[in-house]
């Protein structure tokens, strides 16, 4: 079946309705919402957004309705739950692949911190597309914007000082700077869906000017 459009009418009910009730601390319900968030991406990869419903989800699973909505009060509140997922993905990803690594010289220390962050590097990460973002505006305030930059800020900073043999360590206003070039980008190739993009070499292309900042990259008093 054809995927529907992101552009769909359906809002959240009322203040607060599209946020998970609770976050899940038990192995077991761990798993159930891993469960749920799996056929969450299998539904909307086939149906899109209009084939999304709480029994869906519930058929999907294998699950009784009721124990979904022991964590999910409707839909928008799942995709709530799933983006923030994304996030904490992308997070582990980082400081398991970037921050923890070892054996990587600096350069490639932030080639995977290029790759990842802009989505050319998919190896543990969830599956997040153009209409998801599209509806994020639903689930979405700025203060959750502003958490999720304070995050990978930090995930940025911390891999670059995992990153010993590293010319000079850049200033922070440097690691904004690549941060949101990086993080912007990725946020934009999604909104614009250009034609026969090529995202591995956007990412390598993007890597390599970053390396070229960071060979001249002057670090804060004290660390030159």
């Amino acid at each position: 079946m054809a995927k529907s459009s992101a552009a769909a009418t359906d809002k959240p009910k009322a203040e607060g309705a599209s946020k998970p009730l609770k976050r899940p601390s038990q192995a077991r319900a761990k798993f159930t919402i891993q469960a749920i968030y799996d056929a969450f991406v299998r539904i909307w990869q086939q149906q899109g957004w209009a084939g999304v419903t709480t029994r869906a989800l519930a058929l999907e699973t294998g699950i009784a309705v009721g124990t979904l909505y022991d964590y999910f009060p409707n839909k928008q509140a799942v995709l709530s739950g799933y983006v923030r997922h994304c996030v904490e993905q992308l997070l582990d990803c980082l400081q398991r692949q970037v921050v923890e690594a070892e054996g990587l010289d600096w350069k490639q220390r932030v080639q995977r911190l290029v790759a990842l962050t802009c989505g050319a590097e998919q190896a543990g990460l969830a599956y997040f597309d153009h209409d998801m973002l599209m509806l994020e505006g639903q689930i979405a305030e700025a203060k959750h914007h502003s958490r999720v930059y304070q995050e990978l800020m930090q995930k940025w900073q911390a891999a670059f000082a995992a990153c010993p043999d590293m010319p000079q360590q850049p200033a922070e206003e440097t690691v904004q700077a690549l941060l949101l070039a990086a993080w912007g980008g990725r946020r934009y190739l999604l909104l614009v869906q250009p034609a026969g993009m090529d995202l591995q070499g956007w990412s390598a292309e993007m890597a390599r000017l970053f390396y070229e900042v960071l060979d001249k990259a002057k670090g804060k008093p004290g660390n030159a």
